[in-house]
């Protein structure tokens, strides 16, 4: 008996599969190509669909125009009062900040409404005719009054501001001080009326802002000085109580750089400045008088007294002219006794007025000191009166700086007043670069903008429906999901060929059928160590999948190899082989299960295409019967010892009970799966079926494959090796 274990046969068929280590995942990018081509037609149809859409709806569009008007922003910097410090420094941060406020104020829906109030639009029937819009929501049964509420007006009014702030776009230009302001609408001349509307409106905005700013900044001020100046009366009255109540009496002061008032001089300072100045003279006199009363410094009275100097000189004449006398007289000569009597008299006299101005000089010293003593006692009194003075003017201080503050911020604000009424109302940032013109052709629709965008739209969705469809679409697509997803080897993949075009094909050795289902041959060698399995069946999970096709195929490229092959049709229920091979199945396969021995009766012997066959002979009332009996097993058994190859042609798995009887009787099993057909959840039902009874399966076959769809299809390969080798016999 040809037959092993299941075990062994594994073993021998893992080590002798030469593709083993060939079985790996296709490429992502050729799956998604292999994706694509499955699905090529409605891929086809959905872009198709979707560019005629793109068209139709272009066409039935309303043309729109755009009209553009530029003007240029240029950044400013704006001090409402220096006193609260509102100052700003120019940069990058700050210019964006302002070029993105002006941007949305540009879009804002303010300056719509004002646009709609310049031009009238909330009123105008036509506006809202142009957009296609109905700003009364009226149809044909409803009244329509040309008296209109104020709801209704309101209505208008917001749903005018909702269509232009629909309509208009504001596109910066990178890198510059310039805005683009569009409008779009059905009518050109509308679109450049409201762009420069747009614009005016802007501009005005703009400045009824800087002068609202204005006013505000000067009525805060009117506030503030108000404040400050009652501030300044209030702080003005304590300062002067406070000076009268302490009676500090300020002569002179003067204002500093900072402008704080200094007070120079105070009555009181001035005071004890000129009495201190007289006490100091009087001291001096004093001095002066008591050392010329105690002589020390000799009689200065009487040097300055004219009476005494007089006398003394008379004295001195009448004395010289007694000393002439003496030259020549005697003392006691009359003249000489005259000149004496009268120089004595002088003498008392002189004697008699230094006393008496002795006697002034004694007075003289005590009416200084007295002098003095009356001054000092008033500059003490002074000096008290100016320390309890320096105490109070901390406070005299305090209120002075205060109404110094009070003043400042006074006059800061009174001069910011002035000039605020004049400064920066009549100018504006803002210049019209271009203004909007009627444009002579529509922007939109843009036909081919339009196709493209229905071209991308057309991809998503065929995207979308492939990916969809290949997640539905649970089938085998391609030879190497065998090993990834079905766990057999992959023994070889046939094109997309009909029957009949397979049958033709086999009698070419050059077709793709043929080369095909040789390569097939090539993989079965190396299935065991004896080279191609003595005995094989080939099952399916369904009908129609190929099987019978391929046995016979295989069959006939065994065949061709100088091989007895015998080509069984083991499916008694839907026998197939008699018609490939136009033959009558008057006996066979079942004739022999019933108990017939004579296989030269049951056998045809080299068929058309080189191989001994056994069709499946009459159909039985019940073939898993003659199946369950070891006469097949024993049919088999003989066979290999006369042919090199059995090969069964088995029915498909799901429903029967046929392969697990069948498969017991060969070596292996074949599975034949056709490519996009039976979910991967029957073939694996059916796999493990065949599995649990024991039977080995060599690997699979993929029929039906689209040439263009493989990774590694046949279309190519073999059109160039023969199409290219005629065209130079040519």
């Amino acid at each position: 008996m040809n037959n092993i274990s299941s075990s062994d046969s594994s073993a021998i068929s893992t080590d002798a599969d030469p593709y083993a280590d060939l079985d790996h995942e296709t490429p992502i990018l050729v799956q998604y190509w292999q994706a694509v081509l499955r699905h090529k037609v409605a891929i086809a149809i959905i872009l198709a669909a979707c560019v005629a859409l793109g068209i139709i709806a272009t066409l039935l569009m309303t043309p729109y125009y755009t009209s553009t008007a530029t003007v240029e922003i240029n950044r400013e910097q704006d001090k409402v009062t220096n006193v609260e410090g509102v100052s700003s420094v120019d940069s990058i941060g700050q210019n964006l900040e302002f070029y993105q406020t002006q941007y949305s104020l540009l879009e804002s829906r303010s300056l719509a409404e004002r646009v709609v109030r310049a031009q009238n639009l909330a009123a105008k029937d036509s506006f809202f005719e142009t957009f296609n819009v109905d700003p009364d929501n009226s149809d044909l049964l409803t009244d329509t009054s040309k008296t209109q509420s104020s709801a209704q007006r309101d209505a208008r009014f917001k749903l005018a501001a909702d269509i232009l702030q629909e309509h208009i776009s504001v596109s910066p230009i990178h890198g510059s001080s310039l805005v683009e302001i569009s409008f779009q609408s059905p009518r050109a001349a509308l679109s450049a009326q409201i762009a420069n509307t747009w614009v005016e409106q802007f501009i005005a905005s703009n400045l009824d802002r800087r002068f609202s700013s204005t006013a505000d900044a000067r009525k805060f001020l009117e506030g503030q000085l108000a404040d400050l100046k009652q501030k300044l009366e209030d702080s003005e009255r304590n300062l002067s109580a406070y000076a009268d109540n302490k009676q500090i009496i300020t002569l002179s002061s003067e204002q500093t750089a900072d402008g704080k008032t200094v007070s120079q001089r105070t009555l009181a300072s001035a005071n004890l400045e000129a009495l201190n100045a007289a006490l100091a003279i009087a001291i001096a006199d004093r001095i002066a008088a008591e050392s010329e009363a105690s002589g020390r410094a000799g009689n200065k009275s009487a040097l300055s007294n004219g009476a005494l100097n007089n006398l003394r000189e008379e004295r001195a004449k009448f004395q010289a002219e007694y000393a002439k006398l003496m030259v020549q007289f005697e003392p006691g000569y009359p003249a000489a006794q005259a000149l004496a009597t009268q120089i004595s008299a002088l003498d008392k006299s002189i004697l008699a007025e230094e006393a008496r101005s002795r006697t002034g000089t004694s007075a003289r010293y005590l009416e200084a000191l007295d002098r003095e003593q009356q001054l000092r006692a008033q500059v003490n009194g002074l000096k008290g009166q100016f320390s309890g003075e320096r105490r109070d003017s901390i406070q005299y201080n305090i209120f002075q700086r205060e109404v110094d503050t009070n003043r400042q911020l006074y006059d800061g604000l009174l001069q910011r007043y002035k000039e605020i009424g004049v400064a920066g109302v009549g100018t504006n940032n803002i210049s019209v670069v271009d203004g909007a013109q009627p444009p002579e052709k529509p922007s939109s629709p843009k036909i081919l903008l339009n196709i493209a965008l229905a071209i991308l739209a057309g991809l998503g969705l065929t995207a979308a429906y492939v990916f969809v469809m290949e997640q539905i679409d649970q089938t085998v697509k391609e030879p190497s999901d065998l090993k990834l997803k079905l766990g057999i080897a992959s023994l070889g993949s046939i094109p997309n060929l009909e029957k009949e075009d397979i049958l033709l094909s086999l009698g070419d050795k050059k077709s793709v059928a043929w080369e095909a289902y040789l390569s097939i041959r090539t993989s079965l060698a190396f299935l065991t160590d004896h080279g191609v399995p003595r005995s094989f069946l080939l099952t399916s999970t369904r009908p129609n999948e190929g099987k019978s096709t391929s046995a016979l195929a295989l069959a006939a490229v065994l065949a061709s190899t100088k091989k007895r092959i015998l080509l069984i049709d083991g499916d008694m229920r839907n026998p197939s082989l008699h018609q490939m091979l136009n033959e009558k199945n008057t006996t066979g396969l079942s004739n022999y299960l019933a108990g017939d021995d004579d296989l030269e009766k049951l056998i045809s012997r080299d068929s058309l295409y080189g191989f001994d066959a056994m069709v499946a002979g009459p159909i039985p009332p019940n073939a898993a019967e003659l199946l369950s009996s070891t006469r097949m097993h024993e049919l088999v058994s003989k066979l290999s010892e006369t042919y090199d190859t059995v090969i069964i042609d088995a029915p498909p798995v799901l429903g029967l009970a046929d392969i697990p009887l069948l498969a017991d009787a060969v070596e292996g099993v074949i599975y034949t799966i056709e490519a996009g057909g039976v979910k991967l959840r029957g073939i694996q039902a059916a796999i493990q079926r065949v599995r649990s009874s024991h039977a080995h399966i060599f690997g699979g076959i993929v029929t039906k494959v689209q040439a263009q769809h493989g990774g590694y299809g046949y279309g190519y390969a073999y059109e160039y090796s023969y199409g290219s080798r005629a065209s130079e016999e040519v």
